[in-house]
């Protein structure tokens, strides 16, 4: 088809690439969907992501949230600009004709969303008639459409700052509501988690139950809550709302029934909504190959495994999907790897390391066979619970105001706030961990760049410093001015293409990152390389990390093998490898003795021993996850989250003891973990990808 004929047949309906990173989720029609009605719960969170409905269960806002991940990839200013013939659909209807000549109406529109194009993949077998219903209300909507600047608010965020219902604030770990869980014949069961929900900030608070099927929460303001099991997975769902808590309440016994007598699980929507990623690859049928170079290609952070895989498409539709996926790089896909890269094509490799287009064929034909229009999924085995050790710990999560917000690092201040970053909106925020009240301030727009931000560090003096990965700039936030200020960095990139994420503030205040294959040291009020160190074989770092005392700067090469390290008294670089040839180690810390760690992408914890040189790397014992960061705490133990696994682990160096925290949502979508080493035990904290402020704290 000429060019001319291709761009009139995009856009001819108003409907052009609707593509994404991996995010192409809606409800699966499956042969064996009847098997058995397993209930649905109303407060599993990845049930409404599953379902598209964080906002609502109807209408134009659950319309809005299919249009964030159906639509917004492509039809949005910054793709737009940069190329894509996808036409805005902003005031669709307004239009009296379609290209095409047919009329603008919901049953044109519908179809084209049904049946596809030359570049849009047709979701017949992937979105059901309510979601295009909603999905078109949405277009009909004023407030469409989507564009990051000001994302939908979220229902469930209730918390105020007059709250009655208000957390203690440390050494709070038992002391509270008891009970027992237990079968329907009366067997204790090990490692369930009960949560209670606060009904006045919806604050959920998860404890696990022992080996006797006991669990105690720790002491809970006195209030209205709703109590149930979290992703019980084999079990029927478990709710009891308007549950009045004291002190010490003794609850009623939890009885839980199972969904099936069989050993595996129904596949049914429900049951697939509490999958993990790493359950979805196990039961997948595929080969070595395939499953790994998927991991390297689609597993490395920027969504999970269940937004690829609840999803059906024919051969040509994944096609089109992994396309966009693999040769469009920025938040939103927005600029062709190729205007930025000068390896000729054909010499491009990918994540996996094979050769560009033998990567893609192979994740095109898994895709298709295993998540096809006809292909039928099998009973689900899944991981096995919790038991011992990963018991003894509370999980406590937060709301915060808005949904859609792709959320990134946090950090904590002296006060006891937690601070995150979204990375694709203006908002930052400020976490109050007793109440729940989070305090949001709009970091300042650069025309022409994507709003959102990055990195983030506190200082000394409680400034807030942040990156702005898609303008290029250092930006800083000063509470008590609740002043921004943005220092523009020449890092040679374009608006809107990945320039300045993962950075490193040093204790002398100096920013440290790798930018065109050379550690750079940069002036914070100027933004200047003050330092140029450049690299030998290594072209870029993911994370970038100076040690406490500022001897050491390290950072490593994704995908890829090679840790750089800069000893910044001397200027001496060196370029480690480690045993496995794609640990793709991104990012990381120093420990307290000097040592840095990293969370590698390959699946793997790796450590980089600083006097000797050596690299060493520690496998969990879940396979199939993988890490996209490391942080040790003050006795010495190693903290990250399982991406794809929905736990958070925990090693012990010195003894290579494993423990894995599951967690009450199938994720672990950490990016940066910020652990607060005053409690004892520690207190770790991350912001999940998927919207929502996560507390760990382990009870011994």
């Amino acid at each position: 088809m000429k060019s001319q004929e291709l761009l009139k047949s995009l856009v001819s309906l108003g409907l052009g690439t609707v593509l994404c990173l991996g995010y192409f989720v809606g409800p699966l029609a499956t042969a064996q969907s009847s098997f058995l009605q397993v209930p649905k719960s109303s407060f599993q969170r990845s049930e409404e992501i599953y379902h598209f409905s964080t906002a609502a269960t109807s209408g134009p806002r659950r319309g809005e949230e299919i249009y964030y991940y159906k639509c917004w990839m492509c039809h949005n200013d910054y793709t737009i600009a940069a190329g894509t013939p996808a036409p805005t659909l902003v005031g669709i209807y307004d239009r009296s004709t379609l290209l095409s000549g047919e009329p603008v109406n919901d049953e044109t529109l519908a179809e084209k969303i049904r049946s596809g194009g030359p570049l849009m993949p047709s979701y017949r077998h992937t979105i059901t008639d309510a979601d295009i219903a909603d999905l078109l209300s949405y277009l009909r909507d004023d407030q469409c459409c989507f564009d990051g600047e000001e994302p939908p608010a979220n229902p469930r965020y209730r918390a105020t700052s007059d709250t009655l219902m208000r957390l203690q604030e440390q050494h709070n770990l038992r002391g509270g509501p008891t009970g027992i869980v237990e079968s329907t014949i009366g067997y204790p069961l090990e490692g369930i988690g009960v949560q209670l929900i606060a009904g006045e900030n919806s604050i959920r608070t998860t404890v696990y139950s022992d080996e006797e099927g006991r669990y105690e929460f720790p002491e809970l303001p006195m209030g209205s809550y709703t109590l149930r099991v979290a992703r019980p997975l084999e079990f029927k769902p478990y709710e009891r709302g308007s549950v009045q808590i004291g002190r010490a309440t003794q609850l009623e016994d939890i009885v839980l029934e199972r969904v099936t007598d069989l050993e595996l699980l129904p596949p049914t929507p429900e049951i697939m909504a509490q999958l993990s990623g790493v359950e979805w690859v196990m039961n997948l049928p595929g080969t070595g190959q395939e499953k790994r170079v998927f991991s390297h290609a689609c597993g490395f952070g920027c969504h999970s495994y269940q937004q690829v895989f609840r999803n059906r498409y024919d051969e040509a539709g994944w096609a089109l999907i992994v396309d966009r996926m693999v040769n469009y790089i920025g938040s939103p896909l927005t600029i062709p790897f190729g205007t930025l890269s000068e390896v000729p094509e054909d010499e491009r490799r990918g994540r996996s390391g094979l050769p560009m287009r033998a990567e893609i064929d192979i994740l095109v034909k898994w895709l298709a066979r295993v998540r096809g229009p006809n292909s039928e999924d099998a009973p689900f085995d899944v991981l096995p619970g919790p038991r011992g050790a990963a018991t003894r710990v509370i999980v406590t999560e937060y709301e915060l105001p808005r949904l859609l917000l792709a959320a990134h690092d946090v950090a904590g201040d002296s006060n006891g706030h937690i601070w995150y970053t979204p990375h694709r909106s203006p908002y930052i925020g400020k976490l109050d961990p007793i109440t729940g009240v989070v305090e949001e301030y709009r970091v300042p727009d650069t025309p022409g760049a994507i709003p959102g931000t990055h990195s983030i560090w506190v200082d000394e003096n409680d400034v807030v410093w942040m990156s702005e990965n898609w303008a290029s700039t250092l930006t800083s936030f000063d509470p008590r001015t609740e002043q921004f200020t943005q220092v523009k960095l020449e890092t040679g990139r374009p608006y809107n293409a990945p320039g300045f994420g993962n950075m490193a503030l040093a204790e002398d205040g100096y920013v440290w990152k790798v930018l065109s294959g050379a550690i750079k040291k940069i002036d914070p009020v100027t933004g200047e390389f003050v330092g140029v160190y450049p690299f030998d074989r290594i072209t870029s770092t993911y994370g970038s990390l100076i040690s406490r005392d500022g001897n050491f700067f390290a950072g490593g090469l994704w995908p890829g093998n090679l840790i750089g390290l800069l000893d910044t008294r001397t200027g001496e670089v060196q370029e480690l490898e480690t045993r496995s040839v794609l640990s793709s180690p991104a990012k990381g810390y120093f420990n307290d003795e000097g040592n840095a760690w990293f969370g590698g992408r390959g699946g793997a914890l790796i450590e980089v021993d600083v006097p000797t040189r050596r690299t060493r790397e520690y496998f969990p014992p879940t396979q199939y996850v993988t890490f996209y960061e490391a942080l040790t705490d003050k006795n010495g133990e190693v903290w990250a989250g399982e991406l794809h696994g929905g736990r958070f682990a925990r090693l012990d160096p010195e003894t290579e003891r494993w423990t894995e925290y599951v967690l009450p949502e199938p994720y672990a979508h950490n990016r940066r973990t910020w652990i607060d080493n005053v409690t004892d035990p520690v207190t770790v904290w991350y912001v999940d990808h998927n919207g929502y402020m996560v507390r760990i704290q382990p009870l011994e």
